[in-house]
């Protein structure tokens, strides 16, 4: 194999791939992988259980511990911190140390802290100096101590407010379509006067199509995420009937992010979307009508299933 490696750089490893670039003051240690195209920068340490995927850059001051797995294509910035023990003492070895993985395309940001054993989600994004204490699912904007989800990377990198939109007249049109093919916005009948408001939700004329099941979701801490799934076969309305929500819809190569916040605006997420919703309000109430009666082995519980699925019928 081919890589560079600077004079004042120590690499104990064989397993170093082509076109990888090592820089000053780096040490890697026996049974380190990395993989090709890479960048090691001034002052990285790695251990021998370390494994580094394809076009990986890890910025200067960064240390990869023992457990920590690096996919293909991820960015680490400057000085972010990597930790493989959840109780660490002094001259004391757990048998086994935790794995930590940062998926495909994953950004950490400089001086990000990431305790032991967590995932973070190919494509997510961790804000500088953020602490992440628990996994990250794809895609997903982390910032904070503790680290919470403050939006989605969306294809204009941008939340995209929900907003109705209009026909040639200037009327609000009934349904609009979205950037995901598939997933409309629906502007349900609500009537409001001086004792209150209406919102009616007609089965056969306002919803895509008849429900079999509907369900609630409510009193939700706001650095939750629900959902973060996809259907094989149902579909899903869905209407936050107090409070707010974002809600997240992805078809395994486009995303887009909405805000549901009147119980008279819904979603409709069809068959094979990647639908996740995050952002509670403390007094939100998400409805959810659905196509088909509950089976757990409809559900795609992950996503790199989900892409597969996607790329597959694709073929």
């Amino acid at each position: 194999m081919s890589f560079f490696r600077h004079p004042n750089a120590l690499c104990e490893s064989d397993a170093i791939g082509d076109r990888t670039r090592i820089w000053a003051f780096a040490h890697v240690l026996p049974g380190a992988q990395i993989g090709s195209d890479c960048n090691i920068c001034d002052g990285v340490f790695i251990e021998g259980n370390v494994v580094v995927g394809d076009r990986v850059t890890v910025k200067c001051g960064v240390q990869l511990w023992d457990g920590v797995r690096l996919e293909d294509d991820v960015f680490i910035g400057p000085n972010a911190t990597f930790t493989n023990d959840i109780f660490p003492r002094s001259r004391q070895r757990p048998d086994q140390y935790a794995v930590t993985v940062v998926e495909a395309g994953a950004s950490v940001g400089a001086n990000a802290t990431i305790l032991p054993g967590v995932r973070i989600g190919r494509g997510a994004m961790v804000g500088a100096g953020a602490v992440v204490t628990r996994s990250v699912p794809p895609n997903a904007i982390v910032i904070g101590n503790p680290g919470r989800i403050v939006g989605y990377v969306t294809e204009a990198r941008k939340q995209g407010a929900l907003k109705a939109t209009g026909d040639a007249d200037g009327k609000p049109q009934k349904v609009s379509s979205t950037a995901i093919p598939g997933v409309e916005l629906h502007r349900l009948p609500a009537f409001s006067d001086i004792r209150g408001s209406l919102a009616v939700y007609d089965f056969a004329s306002d919803l895509p199509f008849v429900p079999r099941r509907s369900f609630t979701v409510f009193s939700v801490p706001s650095q939750e995420t629900r959902g973060e799934h996809a259907h094989r076969r149902c579909h899903q309305f869905l209407i936050c009937v107090a409070g707010s929500v974002r809600v997240l819809a992805d078809d395994g190569v486009r995303r887009q992010d909405f805000l549901l916040d009147s119980p008279g605006v819904g979603i409709h997420l069809p068959p094979m979307i990647w639908g996740t919703q995050y952002q509670y309000s403390k007094d939100a109430v998400l409805l959810v009508f659905a196509s088909e009666p509950y089976d757990a082995d409809e559900y795609i519980r992950t996503y790199d299933e989900f892409v597969e699925l996607i790329k597959s019928a694709v073929k």
